[in-house]
């Protein structure tokens, strides 16, 4: 893979994680800038997403045998809080992940009320793709 497209896949990795990062001013960059297609670059970009939410699934596992520790650092409010919008919403509260703010935080909450993997992935999938779907459609149009 090269520079530019292992740049936008550690960028949309990171991103997709509880760590602070930017990923779609960077698409939009190589979509004007580069010689790759449209198309390699959106799902270069949502590999990349989805994967760094398969992380915050994975921590929200492996956490949640220590939810109730005095050091964790998500207060019981706001797990309680959290849990209740994850189980009002369902599933389909993962076609948000894409949502800055929230989306991280959703994945997390999939993983520790144990979300089936293989709809995780599908869902966030469709959610992410869709997202860097517009951002390329919005970009390409301008110029």
């Amino acid at each position: 893979m090269g520079g530019a497209l292992t740049g936008l896949f550690l960028a949309a990795f990171i991103a997709a994680t509880l760590l602070p990062a930017q990923s779609e001013a960077l698409l939009a960059y190589l979509l004007v800038q580069s010689a790759h297609s449209a198309a390699l670059l959106v799902a270069v970009a949502t590999l990349g997403n989805v994967l760094g939410s398969c992380v915050n699934w994975a921590l929200g596992r492996f956490f949640r045998h220590y939810r109730h520790a005095h050091w964790f650092p998500v207060s019981a409010r706001q797990q309680a809080r959290a849990e209740a919008l994850y189980r009002r919403y369902g599933r389909a509260s993962l076609l948000l992940s894409w949502v800055p703010i929230i989306g991280d935080p959703i994945t997390c909450v999939a993983g520790l009320l144990g979300e089936d993997l293989r709809v995780f992935v599908l869902l966030v999938t469709l959610a992410k793709a869709g997202r860097y779907c517009v951002v390329a459609g919005i970009t390409l149009a301008a110029i």
